[in-house]
């Protein structure tokens, strides 16, 4: 008869009962306050001056208990280096990361601190050089070295085959192609293409397996 009545009263969840019968919103309490906050991404980058970095600054802020506060805005200062950034302040979301995209002026260091008032303060750091204007490419078997490249706008790119198996140089927009006539494999010899505009371009080899990707900047 115990069992059956705390069944009954679990089921009109009265009062102070509902608690004891496992109820109280099932963690549903939202976050307090900012209290503290960590980096999620974006810090260390090493890329090219004027251009922006591939990855934003991230950062995730909590309250007292580690659960991520969304609305909570965060301050960014570049303290070291220049260039701009792309939201300051920005604002957390639901998931209580908050982020700004920095472009880099120079080929220096750089140092960014992003801040919670009344909370604190974390420091991220890049490091932006010149972009190769002529960049070699090895075609070997079956691989390009390196597979992933960057060339300023306007430069050239080299693929030089080393291999003994036949290989092409494709690109995956259509562009020109390596060979005599183009698409034609070939087992040495050397490719040349200049890329005017910025912009990602992937190619492969028509006869294996094989991908790179050429990333042109400012």
């Amino acid at each position: 008869m115990v069992v059956v009545r705390w069944n009954r009263l679990c089921a009109l969840g009265v009062g102070l009962l509902t608690l004891a019968c496992g109820g109280g919103g099932g963690g549903t309490e939202p976050p307090g306050p900012p209290d503290h906050l960590v980096k999620s991404g974006g810090d260390g980058q090493k890329w090219f001056f004027n251009n922006p970095l591939p990855t934003a600054y991230s950062v995730t802020v909590f309250d007292l208990h580690n659960r991520a506060v969304p609305g909570a805005s965060v301050d960014w200062s570049i303290t070291t280096g220049g260039g701009t950034l792309s939201a300051n302040p920005s604002t957390t979301n639901a998931s209580g990361i908050a982020t700004t995209v920095h472009t880099l002026s120079l080929a220096t260091t750089y140092i960014v601190n992003a801040t919670v008032t009344g909370v604190g303060s974390i420091t991220f750091g890049a490091t932006a050089s010149a972009p190769g204007t002529a960049v070699a490419v090895t075609v070997g078997d079956d691989f390009f070295s390196p597979r992933d490249t960057v060339v300023q706008v306007g430069g050239t790119v080299t693929w030089t085959w080393t291999g003994v198996r036949p290989h092409t140089v494709s690109f995956n927009n259509g562009g020109p192609e390596s060979g005599s006539p183009p698409g034609t494999p070939q087992t040495s010899g050397t490719y040349q293409r200049t890329f005017s505009s910025v912009g990602s371009f992937s190619y492969f080899c028509r006869v294996h397996a094989m991908t790179g990707t050429v990333r042109v900047v400012n």
